[in-house]
């Protein structure tokens, strides 16, 4: 069933994004967008889509378990989600974040006023899975590409009551903010930055 649904919401955004430009119409334009490259835009879409497809799947193997969970725990459950985001960065010659507001690792905090913005729109739209906005990052213009990421049971693992937080990451984590969270709850966002000069990008990434 979480294949299907995965298939199913895949095509739907895959589809969303073909037609945005068509239903774009912001008060401050009077013309849709051009995206210089749709189809990566499209296949942004898939790659998030079957990355949070992985980290479901991982973070299921914490169900039912008695263990309070470990540094060994966080290796084999999140580390990939992160490394797998790494790789698609330097296959892609993209920008592929995790990003939240309560965040546990510093690396994943709002980084400017773009990132605050998508998850307030996020927050403050429940059903809304995705969007795409034309943006400048890194002096680079390019559409970025937003997915949410809500807190399932799993989670809660590492993510519940502040006090029940497993013992590594109260340790290792002194600034922590990623905790007190209930299942349905808005946990962050992935970022997927397309720059429009991909060429660039690419030798970026490999250097």
């Amino acid at each position: 069933m979480q294949t299907l649904y995965q298939c199913v919401l895949s095509l739907v955004l895959i589809i969303s994004v073909s037609l945005v430009s068509i239903c774009w119409h912001p008060a401050t334009a009077s013309a849709a967008p051009v995206i210089p490259h749709p189809n990566d835009l499209a296949q942004a879409v898939q790659e998030i889509e079957s990355l949070d497809a992985m980290r479901t799947g991982l973070a299921s193997s914490l169900e039912g378990s008695t263990e309070a969970p470990t540094m060994q725990t966080m290796k084999e459950v999140c580390r990939p989600v992160g490394m797998r985001a790494i790789q698609l960065s330097q296959e892609n010659g993209w920008q592929v974040k995790q990003i939240a507001k309560k965040y546990r690792n510093p690396d994943h905090a709002p980084g400017n006023l773009h990132d605050q913005i998508a998850l307030a729109k996020f927050n403050q739209e429940p059903e809304l899975i995705g969007f795409w906005d034309r943006e400048t990052l890194d002096q680079q213009i390019g559409t970025r590409y937003y997915r949410r990421i809500d807190v399932e049971a799993s989670c809660l693992a590492c993510h519940g009551l502040k006090d029940r937080r497993p013992q590594f990451v109260k340790d290792g984590y002194p600034q922590d903010l990623a905790y007190n969270f209930q299942v349905g709850d808005l946990r962050g966002m992935y970022a997927v930055f397309i720059p429009d000069d991909m060429q660039k990008a690419m030798q970026k990434a490999v250097n």
